[in-house]
């Protein structure tokens, strides 16, 4: 399977560092006292800082979605695999109490207390529903409009407005909504309110998403566009090993598949010193010659231009870069095999480029 620690360590350590900087700063405003409105500035403020510095510089590792509404927003997009999906919800969650936990502890207070602060009635949950829309919204919008630069102050300037301007005091999230159970202070909020919250969150989630493909049809995600964008044409990316027998294999049906209506890219994170014989043979019994090919080691820019990410199964460290379509073909490795054994591994390759094809709006020939 594809090895993505980096990406879910990235995602664990960022959601809790925000509720650390949610639970830490509400304690403090409280203790420090003050009229109301001058401790929910603050305290908006401060929170709104501490999300826009994590999302800068874990936003190149797991795509920094910390919230488990906007990584269903990235799923219904189209932008993220369920199995992947549900990885990032676990460890948002874990990374949430363990921010509550230490923001606790580090004031003095409880661990672990079960808050006691009733959060409840349609106008409040109306107002959940209002931030978390905008918030998936806004960041599904600048993802794939190509704004990435903007995604950490925007992100941090719209939960500190929401914060301080909605009477919910815009939770929109639901790991952050669920780990406040753990605090009785400031910032907590009692079991009885929780199941409103969450569910008027992912609601929020999926009806931001749909509006999202709506605004923004094309998946653009970074400054340097996807070749959709800068062609016209879709691009696909085929990542494994050694880059010498099923990306190869992917490759040479794509580009025979597909023609001129879709830009080929491999690669692998240790390219091989040629091409899989018995790939070059199989290949060449069906009339594709992919044997004027060599191993190369997959790049960034070629992530970047690539409209679809297709790995093979087979353990590459590559980044998540917000906005692409990633798939991970379980594949069974042709190295070592002979040409009989080749071959159904060629025939699934061949149906798995025809469904992909299709699912970019290219026509298969042949």
């Amino acid at each position: 399977m594809l090895d993505r620690s980096r990406n879910l360590v990235a995602e664990l350590i960022g959601t809790a560092l925000l509720l650390f900087v949610v639970v830490g700063s509400g304690i403090a405003t409280e203790r420090l006292g003050g009229d109301g409105a001058g401790q929910l500035l603050a305290h908006a403020i401060v929170v709104g800082l501490g999300l826009a510095a994590s999302i800068a510089f874990l936003g190149p590792v797991s795509g920094a979605h910390f919230n488990p509404a906007v990584t269903l927003g990235f799923w219904r997009a189209g932008s993220i695999g369920l199995g992947f999906g549900a990885a990032y919800v676990g460890v948002q969650v874990a990374g949430a109490v363990a921010g509550v936990i230490v923001a606790n502890v580090t004031f003095g207070e409880p661990a672990w207390t079960i808050s006691t602060t009733e959060r409840a009635g349609a106008g409040i949950l109306g107002s959940e529903f209002v931030v978390t829309f905008v918030l998936v919204l806004l960041i599904l919008g600048l993802v794939r409009s190509a704004n990435l630069p903007a995604v950490a102050p925007a992100v941090g300037a719209w939960v500190a407005a929401a914060i301080f301007g909605s009477s919910s005091t815009g939770f929109a999230n639901p790991a952050v909504t669920l780990a406040r159970i753990g605090t009785d202070t400031y910032t907590g909020i009692a079991p009885a309110s929780i199941p409103g919250f969450i569910g008027v969150q992912l609601i929020a989630g999926v009806a931001a998403a749909a509006l999202a493909v709506f605004l923004y049809p094309a998946k653009p995600s970074s400054a340097k566009r996807s070749s959709s964008v800068t062609t016209g044409k879709p691009a696909v990316l085929y990542v494994c090993v050694h880059n010498a027998g099923r990306s190869q294999m992917a490759a040479g049906w794509t580009r025979h598949l597909g023609g001129d209506a879709v830009e080929v890219f491999s690669g692998g994170s240790e390219p091989g010193d040629q091409v899989n014989p018995a790939a070059v043979a199989a290949m060449a019994e069906v009339g594709i010659d992919i044997s004027d090919q060599s191993p190369r080691l997959w790049t960034e820019a070629a992530v970047w231009s690539a409209d679809a990410v297709i790995t093979m199964g087979c353990g590459d460290v590559c980044p998540v870069f917000p906005g692409k379509r990633y798939e991970d073909w379980e594949l069974e490795d042709p190295a070592g095999q002979g040409l009989e054994a080749v071959r159904p591994i060629r025939d699934e390759i061949e149906q798995r480029v025809r469904t992909l094809l299709n699912e970019l709006g290219v026509a298969a020939r042949g």
